[in-house]
């Protein structure tokens, strides 16, 4: 059986651009920081290792992103495993990432981390401009398996925007969804707040949701690190830490730790109802679905 009750920080964090020393410096701090809270796991935001922003009119090779990008594991993460395995944490944050077999590719991804040390990487997804002036697309999801259960790592417009996402880790039994995100005031008011929240209604999970704060070059980032979930009253969500995106202090540099019953967490969609004799979620339907988009000439046109 799995653990149900576990403490989490998410944390509001102002990457400086280009500096990825100072915010390794920082990155460890929060872990450090997070471990005498008693987090049992520690999120921080999409990029947080070296800022966001892009440079339009830099080629590829000479981007910041590029430059700054590491393997994994690299020098960065084998300082924040040792920092996990010390503290006995997981530990989640975002960097750019090259390929070790392709220098010249480079992913927007997430380093991970237990407290054995560093578990792999996801690459996001979903990449909406301007990141695929510097980033290539990942090809698949990422489940951490935990003593609570398997968790689901998801980057930014994944979570916003791509629903099967959530939906596809919530149907393999995760109660928990991480979201780290670089969520600009440019992307509007509605898009964060209003995407999380319908996940956890609908699927019925809970979801740690970090984010860039501030000013990063061009863009100033929302902030509303979170974490969100069930609540006792139907149909509603309830905010067991952190801040909603668009709440006027929600761009300040803060971590926000929650101790969260992941029992509460029902995945109703995802269980067998005997009145249908299965599941209220068809994969199998679906599946015959998107075969119907892909053999559409129109698709993609």
């Amino acid at each position: 059986m799995f653990k149900d009750v576990l403490t989490v920080s998410v944390v509001t964090f102002n990457a400086v651009w280009g500096n990825k020393e100072k915010n390794l410096n920082r990155i460890k701090g929060y872990i450090e920081c997070a471990a005498k809270k008693g987090s049992d796991l520690v999120v921080f935001p999409e990029m947080s290792l070296t800022g966001y922003d892009d440079e339009p009119g830099k080629p590829k090779a000479e981007k910041m992103q590029s430059l700054l990008a590491e393997t994994i594991p690299g020098p960065s993460t084998n300082e924040v495993a040792e920092l996990a395995k010390e503290f006995g944490l997981y530990v989640i944050f975002g960097m750019p990432e090259k390929d070790a077999h392709k220098p010249d590719t480079i992913y927007n991804a997430l380093a991970i981390f237990s407290p054995a040390g560093l578990v792999g990487s996801y690459r996001k997804m979903h990449l909406p401009a301007p990141e695929p002036n510097w980033a290539t697309r990942g090809e698949k999801p990422f489940i951490l398996d935990t003593p609570w259960g398997p968790v689901g790592c998801n980057i930014c417009y994944d979570s916003y925007c791509f629903p099967e996402m959530i939906r596809y880790y919530a149907a393999m039994g995760c109660r928990l969804y991480i979201n780290s995100t670089a969520l600009a005031k440019c992307h509007g008011r509605g898009l964060g707040t209003t995407t999380l929240e319908a996940g956890v209604i609908r699927e019925g999970v809970y979801i740690a949701s970090a984010n860039l704060g501030g000013l990063d070059v061009d863009n100033y980032f929302w902030g509303g690190s979170s974490i969100i979930g069930p609540s006792r009253k139907t149909w509603e969500p309830y905010y067991y830490a952190g801040h909603k995106f668009t709440d006027e202090v929600a761009d300040e540099s803060e971590m926000f730790t929650a101790t969260i019953d992941l029992s509460l967490a029902e995945r109703g969609l995802y269980k067998n109802n005997p009145s249908v004799g299965g599941t209220d979620f068809r994969p199998d339907k679906y599946v015959e679905m998107y075969q119907e988009i892909l053999r559409n000439p129109n698709f993609g046109k």
